[in-house]
This record gives C-alpha cells, structure tokens and sequence, in this order.
C-alpha cells in the first residue's frame, strides 16, 4: 500500500522550505551582526586616530604659544599689535592661526577655553614645574607640609616621609618609621629601595605608605623631579647644596595647584579662595597683586615661600575630541622651552593614551 501523495509531498516540500528560510535568516542576521561589528571597529579606530591627531595639534599650538612668549619675554601675541611686534623682531611674516574672535590666555593652570579643530576640538592644561615641591631636595620638613592637606594622621606621615628619605639615600639603613630592601623584598611582589633620587613621580606609588589614593588625590600636581637648571647655573654648587639642605624652595604662586597652595604655612583656605580667583582674570604681576589678593597681613606669612618667577619647564596636556562622539585622546608632555635648540624647546617625557579624567571640567 503506497502511502505517498500529492498532499503529502507537497508538505514535506513546504517544511524544507521554511527550514531553509530559517537558515538563511540565521545566516543573514549573523553576517550583518559581524558587519556592524567592523562598522563599529572601523569606527572606533577611525575616531581614535582622529582624537589623538586633534591632541597632537593641540600640544603643537600649545608649544608654539610658549615658545613665542618666552621669545617675547613673557609677553603673549595677541591680536594684530603683538602680531606686528614679533613680525618686526623676527623679520618673517607672521600669521594668526584662524582664531575667531580674540586669542586666548595662555596662561598656566588657568583655564584654556577648547579649540575647534579638524572636525573636533582640543582642550590644553599648562603647567609649570616652578608650582610644585622636587622631591628629590626636599627635608623632613618640606615633606611633612606637602602632606599637611591630606587626610592623615601623624604616625601615616611619619611613615612616607621617612621612608622617601630611605628611598633617596644612599645606604640600606633605615629611619625609625622608614623602609628599605627588607621591607619591600617581604612584599608579596618583591623589588629593592632605589638608594638614589627618584627618576619620576611615579616612582613615589613604589614608596612605603604611598597610595594611588594619595598619589591621584592630589600629591602628583605637588612633586617634581625636574630640578630647574636655570638656578643651578645661576648659582656655584655649594650654595645650591646649601639651599636643599635647608629645604628653602620657593614655589611660584602664579603655578602652584589649590592643594600645594594650603600646604604653605599660614595659608587659609579663605586666602587659597582668593588666589584662585584672582588667577582666574590675571596672573600676580607684583607682590602688590598678592596684598590686593589676601591682605598685607596674609602677604607677609607666606612671603617667604613663594616667587613670581617661572621656570622653563611646562607640562602640557591636551585632550583631543571628536564632535558628537564619546572618543577621547589624551597626551601629557613635559617640555623644555630652550632657546639653544632649533626648535625652541626639548620634549623630555611623552605620554600618551592616558585618563582624560584629568581634563575633564576645565
């Protein structure tokens, strides 16, 4: 007896169909999954790139405005005037570089307003290495008023400032509260004192009590190991000894990050309040800028430990964007400003693909 018919074929027929139409399905919805995966790659990497050549343009104008103002004494090219005035010294035509409106300040740890560029716009933070503490000439206590501002307790303190001075000195005995080889090489992972000056800032996250907590909060915009070559030559080398002995370094004031400012001995957080905003329209010109500031009363406390001078080495950071896009790159340079090199400047530290945190909010 055959079982077979028309009708029967005809739904075996229909149900292969539907089977293959699933498969098909399948395999479409697949193929458009990894399509939109290398779309969105593609990108990615595209606005990546995009971002960081955006950064890069950034540290280049940025490097160019410092270059011109120590060219000009201090004096930043703005508007037509100063255009014509460094046309005049350099004897080469001059241009503004398509800037709507007036140029703005560039100004160390002040705010930098964004610049549009390239289908985006870059954000730039200068800082300057006369605003912080070197930490590789810095006593007892020097150390102990860099942490004045941070939430710790004595026996905390005592512990990262004996073990710095471990760190930098030359012999494995250790401070009361300090540490050298024992301590790190029972750490779970292992590494030796360095008995020698710190290399980096970094450097510090390897130190006995130093937390990134500590580090990121606040301590990394404090330290330098930069130490300013200007005043090593100005000075015999005896006297500069006698200078880190004393722990005697100055910090400009027009430099110096909020936190450094309340480390300085006598300083209120009214006062600090009052700095900063004054450094908002204009930088301190003369001590007379600091009286109108905080009062002579305030200027005479803290006298002692500021300047007005700047040091030729600028950190420059600089967030590069994408319009309408999430991507962000980053680039942190430490730049020397030199007349003897061709350029006008010397790159001594690059870093690149860091946090934007830093920048955000400016």
């Amino acid at each position: 007896m055959d079982f077979r018919s028309p009708t029967n074929e005809k739904g075996i027929a229909l149900f292969l169909v539907l089977w293959v139409l699933v498969l098909l399905s399948v395999i479409v919805g697949e193929f458009c999954h990894a399509m939109r995966t290398e779309i969105n790659v593609t990108r990615n990497y595209k606005e990546q790139r995009q971002a960081y050549y955006i950064a890069l343009a950034g540290f280049n104008r940025a490097v160019a405005e410092l270059v011109r103002e120590d060219f000009m004494g201090g004096t930043p090219v703005i508007g037509e005037e100063g255009v014509a005035l460094l046309r005049s010294l350099t004897g080469k035509p001059v241009k503004e570089e398509g800037l709507n409106g007036e140029r703005p300040e560039w100004r160390v740890n002040t705010e930098i307003p964004p610049e549009v560029f390239g289908g985006g716009s870059f954000q730039v933070r200068l800082g300057n290495e006369s605003g912080k503490i070197n930490i590789n000439e810095a006593n007892e206590s020097t150390l102990r008023m860099i942490l004045g501002p941070f939430d710790l307790d004595e026996k905390e303190k005592s512990i990262i400032v004996d073990s710095i001075l471990d760190w930098r000195d030359d012999n494995d005995l250790h401070r009361l509260n300090g540490a050298e080889d024992d301590y790190y090489r029972s750490l779970k992972r292992p590494y030796e004192c360095r008995d020698a000056d710190f290399e980096t800032i970094e450097e510090l996250l390897l130190v006995r009590g130093v937390t990134e907590e500590l580090f990121y909060g606040g301590l990394d915009r404090m330290v330098t190991v930069v130490r300013d070559v200007v005043s090593a030559v100005k000075k015999p080398r005896k006297a500069v000894q006698a200078i880190e002995a004393a722990g005697n370094q100055k910090l400009n004031l027009n430099a110096a990050s909020p936190m450094m400012l309340r480390a300085l001995p006598g300083m209120t957080e009214e006062m600090v309040e009052a700095v900063m905003a004054f450094r908002k329209e204009a930088d301190f010109v003369t001590l007379n800028d600091l009286v109108s500031a905080i009062g002579e009363d305030g200027m005479v406390r803290v006298r002692p430990f500021i300047t007005l001078r700047l040091s030729p080495f600028y950190t420059v950071e600089v967030a590069g964007r994408v319009e309408e896009s999430p991507v962000r790159q980053v680039i942190e340079a430490l730049v020397h400003i030199d007349k003897r090199e061709k350029t006008g400047y010397r790159i001594l530290r690059w870093r690149e693909g860091l946090r934007h945190e830093r920048l955000e909010g400016m």
